[in-house]
């Protein structure tokens, strides 16, 4: 099969500064600014509204099946929840994550699968002189969390199918995709390979899955976002250049638009230096750009 390009994105917003964990949910998009410790819901006329600030840097969203939104503080290891009142912890992930808490899927059960970079992680491109293996933490809808079984390398973007029977995580530093099957209890099991990654996209970062089984997947490395099959085929590839493709969610009305969060190259040096535990920034360096695809999205994100 040829691969396709697909070009033509448009902007939808600009006041961000690093955008991670994109969410289509109640006709907008909802995400993470990172740096500047918020998490926003933009509509696709560029309205942007600030709906909680999280100051140990907010990153995987997701929202319960009663509709309360979870959100990962990442320097705090925890999940928090949005009540009336303000954000709440929903589960201290402290004893289980030996790394910054970072992405996370939220299933129609009320499940979350939260994963952590298995090490001290501050900047995109530190040095690290022992990258560490990790694992999942399952957090169930009344807040209790297990550790699931598994060693990967800085799990990354995840995604379940639509009947929560299956669950793929992309490895950041594994330059693959591995799926896990999802017990009726919400927990982990067969780990196996989904997708081998060539060099060209082997830097996974940001997941969802469409209608046919593929995963639309972040490459911020590389510069493109990519449509990858289980078994590796690449069917499309976007190219996001100068802009790294950070994360990805399919959503709009009839869930083929596919929402590209892209922020400045890590080697740009006019980019401002964004870095965990700082202050949160006023820079507005990344952007929200949306295309459309033939196949909706399905499961979760």
């Amino acid at each position: 099969m040829q691969i396709e390009s697909v070009v033509g994105g448009s902007l939808i917003t600009a006041d961000i500064a690093f955008g991670e964990g994109p969410r289509w949910h109640d006709g907008r998009l909802w995400l993470s600014d990172i740096f500047a410790k918020r998490v926003l819901a933009v509509g696709l006329d560029g309205c942007v509204e600030t709906i909680a600030t999280v100051d140990g840097h907010p990153s995987g969203l997701g929202w319960l099946p009663d509709g309360t939104m979870l959100v990962v503080s990442m320097l705090d290891r925890t999940v928090m929840r949005l009540d009336p009142g303000g954000l709440t912890v929903h589960a201290d992930l402290s004893a289980l994550c030996p790394g910054n808490c970072n992405d996370m899927v939220v299933d129609g059960r009320g499940n979350a699968y939260v994963g952590n970079t298995g090490y001290q992680y501050a900047f995109r491109g530190q040095h690290v002189p022992v990258r560490r293996a990790t694992h999942l933490v399952l957090v169930r809808a009344d807040g209790s969390a297990a550790a699931q079984p598994g060693t990967l390398m800085f799990p990354n973007g995840c995604a379940v199918n639509g009947d929560n029977s299956m669950l793929v995580v992309a490895q950041s530093h594994g330059g693959r995709l591995t799926a896990y099957s999802i017990a009726d209890d919400g927990t982990l099991h067969d780990e196996r390979l989904f997708a081998a990654l060539p060099s060209d996209s082997d830097h996974p970062d940001g997941i969802c899955l469409d209608a046919e089984g593929a995963v639309w997947m972040a490459a911020p490395a590389q510069r493109r976002c990519v449509r990858v099959l289980a078994g590796g085929q690449i069917t499309h590839v976007i190219d996001t250049s100068p802009w790294e493709c950070i994360a990805c969610v399919l959503g709009g009305d009839d869930g083929r638009t596919l929402f590209l969060l892209l922020s400045p190259s890590r080697h740009d040096p006019d980019a401002p230096s964004f870095s965990l535990g700082d202050p949160p920034t006023d820079a507005r360096v990344s952007r929200l750009e949306a295309i459309e695809v033939d196949v909706p999205g399905a499961g979760w994100p």
